[in-house]
């Protein structure tokens, strides 16, 4: 039991670091593609799908969270907010989703988690602002959602295949990424 402990503990940890290394790439690239600041690809939210899709569902939660954790501590407490926010919603609707009794597709998870990272952070900055002026960001931040869904969707879809066949066994019978 120990030794799966600290298995569990380790593996959190290197996946903790590749989202940050992940997100600090997204960052360094966002402004080569000409997009606005609060825009990114959400690199980093493909390792809490892979959590949450070939682990558990509380090492999933244990990433947003760090990563809501790291963002506070390294850009204040308004990113830490909206990346907490942002990253909560996503990951309950990606958690609904996966308990839906249909079988739903790649595009579709990938761009609902999207979708619903953006909602989460609107909201999350209209309260924080104490101001509406927040949601008139949203039509951009929604096409961006959408966009940004499809293209972690082909990234997501390319990662899990190359990965090794012991690293992407899922018990989940839901998983949008079975092949």
């Amino acid at each position: 039991m120990r030794n799966t402990k600290a298995k569990d503990v380790a593996l959190t940890g290197m996946l903790f670091a590749l989202a940050i290394a992940l997100s600090w790439m997204e960052s360094c690239i966002t402004p080569l593609l000409g997009l606005m600041p609060a825009m990114k690809l959400g690199l980093s939210n493909v390792v809490v799908m892979y959590a949450l899709l070939f682990l558990r569902t509380r090492t999933a939660w244990m990433l947003v969270g760090l990563k809501a954790l790291f963002a506070f501590l390294t850009r204040g407490a308004t990113a830490g907010i909206l990346s907490g926010c942002g990253g909560a919603l996503s990951l309950l609707v990606l958690v609904g989703l996966l308990y839906l009794r249909i079988p739903i597709s790649s595009y579709v998870f990938c761009v609902c988690g999207a979708l619903a990272h953006n909602l989460g952070q609107l909201v999350a900055a209209s309260v924080v602002l104490s101001s509406a002026m927040a949601l008139a960001y949203a039509p951009v931040l929604l096409i961006a959602g959408i966009v940004v869904g499809a293209i972690s969707c082909v990234l997501t879809q390319a990662l899990f295949a190359a990965l090794p066949r012991n690293l992407r066994t899922s018990t989940r019978k839901m998983n949008p990424f079975k092949k």
